[in-house]
């Protein structure tokens, strides 16, 4: 008996071994930036129309996503986003930033070493020109100001939108997640994984820094917005991926998404 009981454990353990194996054979990793340019992804500037990237503000150098304002003279509350060309429901997003330079002239205080990366997002072809934010969920990025304060990253925004946290609704924009804080310019590893209108985590440097549910349309900061867009209620089951642009100098790369299966899997247009 002693004897079977053994082969029964290893049998199994082999089963579960394989079975890894073969899951981890078919995850494949899609590179969203290609290193060269920004030809799959397209711009949206406060105050400028669809795809005029103002002033050169995304722009590709030494194989990273750089964010710039110098060609800019007073920022003028020109937030951008730059968007992935097609959207996604389930996946695991990847991506490293780090913050460098100086807060450009004229961008608000709460700006300094901040950016993101917006997703469930609208089309930006359907934002007008005078949108200020995309509605949207942001896992916002926050350095740290080496003033010995705790300023975590990894946290949750909601332009137009709304989350379920621990059960609940919840009731504010933002969301502090428990991160440590980074200071200086150095390279942060950052993680979305995101299961449709269900489950969404947030996790930096390998550590799960913040986790909610059932993303939704709803609350407010979005402005002049088309109104046939913003349906309070609505699940946000899938939507576009984008970088933000708010006045900090930052950079992106190594910008990989894997999908993920799930029931009644609708083909990314």
């Amino acid at each position: 008996m002693k004897k079977l009981g053994y082969l029964f454990i290893a049998v199994t353990l082999w089963g579960c071994s394989t079975s890894k194996n073969i899951n981890n054979q078919s995850e494949k990793w899609i590179k969203l930036f290609n290193g060269k340019n920004i030809k799959d992804w397209n711009v949206k500037i406060h105050h400028h129309d669809y795809n005029v990237n103002y002033g050169n503000t995304f722009r590709v150098e030494d194989g990273t996503i750089q964010v710039r304002y110098d060609q800019y003279g007073d920022f003028n509350d020109q937030f951008g986003h730059l968007y992935y060309k097609t959207p996604f429901s389930y996946y695991h997003l990847k991506l490293k930033y780090r913050f460098v330079g100086e807060l450009q002239k004229g961008a608000p205080s709460y700006t300094l070493r901040n950016s993101g990366v917006m997703f469930h997002s609208q089309d930006p072809k359907t934002m007008p020109k005078e949108q200020d934010w995309p509605i949207s969920i942001e896992m916002q990025f926050l350095g740290g100001l080496s003033d010995g304060r705790p300023r975590p990253t990894g946290n949750m925004c909601s332009p137009g939108t709304d989350i379920f946290y621990q059960g609940k609704l919840y009731d504010g924009h933002c969301l502090d997640s428990k991160s440590k804080t980074y200071d200086g310019d150095q390279w942060i590893s950052a993680e979305l994984i995101v299961l449709g209108d269900s489950l969404v985590k947030h996790i930096i440097n390998g550590d799960t820094v913040l986790q909610y549910s059932k993303p939704q349309i709803g609350g407010g900061v979005a402005n002049r917005y088309d109104p046939k867009i913003k349906i309070d209620g609505k699940a946000l089951n899938q939507g576009f991926i984008a970088l933000q642009s708010e006045g900090q100098p930052v950079d992106f790369k190594d910008i990989q998404i894997m999908e993920l299966p799930h029931h009644n899997k609708k083909k990314s247009n």
